[in-house]
C-alpha cells in the first residue's frame, strides 16, 4: 500500500486556499537557486505575489522569466504542492492590507499594511503554472494509526 500520494485538483486548490508561506525559488545565475519565503494569494489558477521591484528578487524573475513556488504543511501528516511555470510581473497594484489581513488578521494586518505601504517600487508578479507536484502523506498517517503506532 503507497504511504503517499498525490493531490487532486480539488484537495490542491483547497490546500492552496489556506494561509501559508511559499518559498519562491528563481534561478541566480553562477550560484544555486535563490530561495526565499514570501506571501502568496492563489487564484483564477494563478499564484500572485506582491515585493519590491527593485529587489534581487525581482531582478530574478524578470532575467529568468520562470519560477517554482513550493507551499508545505509541515505538521504530519506533511504534504507539499510544488509549481513551476513563467512569470510576470503586473501593472497591478499591491494590496498591502489585503495580503497582510490574511497572513496577520484584520488588527495586526491592518497595522502592518501601514507601516509598510505599498509604494511606486512594489510590483505584483503572478506565476503561470505549467508544471505540478503534489504530494499527501496521509495514508501514511492512518496506517500508522492502524499499526497503534500514532505516538500518542
Amino acid at each position: 500500500m503507497p504511504y503517499r500520494a498525490s493531490m487532486s485538483v480539488e484537495e490542491r486548490e483547497e490546500f492552496l486556499d489556506e494561509v501559508r508561506v511559499a518559498v519562491l525559488a528563481v534561478s541566480e545565475p553562477g550560484r544555486g537557486p535563490l530561495a526565499l519565503p514570501v506571501w502568496f494569494v492563489y487564484h483564477a489558477g494563478v499564484v500572485e505575489f506582491g515585493i519590491d521591484a527593485d529587489s534581487l528578487k525581482a531582478q530574478l524573475l524578470r532575467a529568468a522569466g520562470r519560477a517554482t513556488i513550493i507551499v508545505q504543511d509541515e505538521s504530519p501528516p506533511y504534504r507539499y504542492v510544488s509549481v513551476e511555470g513563467p512569470v510576470e510581473p503586473t501593472g497591478a497594484e499591491r494590496d498591502v492590507l489585503a495580503m497582510a489581513t490574511r497572513y496577520l488578521g484584520a488588527d495586526l494586518g491592518a497595522w502592518y499594511a501601514k507601516a509598510n505601504p505599498s509604494t511606486e517600487s512594489s510590483v505584483v508578479f503572478r506565476l503561470h503554472p505549467e508544471h505540478w507536484r503534489t504530494q499527501d502523506f496521509s495514508a501514511a498517517a492512518t496506517a500508522a494509526d492502524e499499526a497503534g503506532m500514532s505516538g500518542e
